[in-house]
């Protein structure tokens, strides 16, 4: 699978498996000149993209917003389950450990986001930000990126939902908070499991479940709506977890909460058996029999309205779960919509005003 061990270290995938579109696959051989436990580990590299837009557009029933900006591709996160997985296949990529460590930034989206905004035929809509990778992975920290993307979206009064299981979102409270006053933003912290090491384990280049919750009770404390996701929940690893996550949570200060079983699509599905049978040989197979158990027998079912919450018994005890959990706890007796009303388009330098 093109990977030793000594060279995921550290990571969450073992494996560096072709993509799906490649002509040829690839593996590792030693031909005596060279030992292979010489190769280096992955390293962490950012290339620059320049793309022409950056708003992507999206008409999927059942995933909850029409317009989403990604500013990176690949996420360092390394979360072995990832579902966004399989998009640096099409990059001529590998969907394992070249996702984590072969990263992407779009230094210009703040700029791109401004002339798309200023276009007299946008229609304002909700904006997800980091809806496939995460928007406050490590890069963030110097790339600033998604910063400048949330200032020009305040400029804007343009609301947005934020997706991340980074503490570095709380860096741009002072940006978010007089978002939240006119009802612009709210934002959305996964926690996997409260567990340190399975949270590792899992994600390795992650927040740890501390500052994740202290993320969500610092954003709450500065009047910012927070949101709770469970996800992915993956059968007999942290299915146990979904009452003590949403009750942390809560304490913390979450007013939303969410959940999504897990996802194997394409590439995961190899990544994800690979990175089981190594940290918890004791019950993969167990783990997959209820993963199919869910999925109509498959290891993945990709149909809308299922995909995210699965099928059967064991999918429906989950749902269950979670919503008599929420009620009990008080979560989602009232969902934020985010306004549209307020979008403008602020004077632009050179730009004459209007007279009314």
């Amino acid at each position: 699978m093109t990977a030793l061990a000594h060279q995921a270290h550290g990571r969450g995938a073992g494996v560096n498996m072709s993509g799906r579109f490649e002509a040829h696959t690839r593996s590792l051989f030693d031909d005596g000149w060279q030992g292979l436990e010489e190769l280096p580990a992955f390293r962490t590299t950012v290339f620059e993209e320049k793309p022409k837009s950056i708003i992507s557009r999206n008409d999927s029933p059942d995933v909850g917003f029409d317009q989403s900006i990604n500013p990176y591709r690949g996420c360092e996160h390394g979360c072995s389950y990832c579902y966004a997985r399989p998009a640096h296949a099409f990059m001529g990529l590998s969907p394992g450990l070249d996702f984590e460590s072969k990263l992407f930034a779009k230094p210009d989206a703040a700029k791109l986001l401004r002339a798309e905004l200023l276009a007299r035929n946008y229609a304002p809509k909700t904006i997800a930000l980091g809806a496939n990778t995460d928007a406050y992975q490590p890069i963030e920290r110097e790339r600033r990126i998604t910063r400048s993307i949330l200032e020009v979206l305040s400029e804007f009064n343009h609301p947005v939902g934020i997706v991340t299981k980074s503490a570095l979102v709380t860096r741009d409270i002072d940006v978010l908070a007089p978002m939240a006053r006119k009802g612009l933003v709210k934002v959305a912290v996964s926690v996997t499991s409260l567990d340190s090491r399975l949270a590792r384990a899992m994600e390795p280049r992650a927040s740890t479940p501390t500052k994740r919750l202290g993320a969500i009770e610092q954003l709450s404390a500065a009047g910012i709506p927070t949101v709770v996701m469970v996800a992915p929940i993956i059968p007999a690893v942290n299915d146990a977890e979904i009452e003590a996550i949403l009750a942390a949570a809560k304490t913390a200060g979450a007013r939303e909460a969410g959940y999504v079983m897990l996802r194997l699509p394409h590439e995961v599905k190899e990544v994800f058996k690979d990175w089981l049978a190594t940290a918890m040989p004791d019950r993969a197979a167990r783990v997959m029999s209820l993963v199919k158990s869910s999925s109509g027998g498959k290891d993945y079912d990709h149909d809308f309205g299922v995909r995210q919450t699965g099928t059967g018994p064991y999918a429906w005890t989950i749902g269950r779960r979670f919503e008599l959990s929420c009620q009990r706890l008080g979560l989602n007796r009232r969902k934020l919509k985010l306004d549209v009303s307020q979008f403008r388009r602020p004077p632009q330098p050179g730009e004459q005003l209007s007279l009314l």
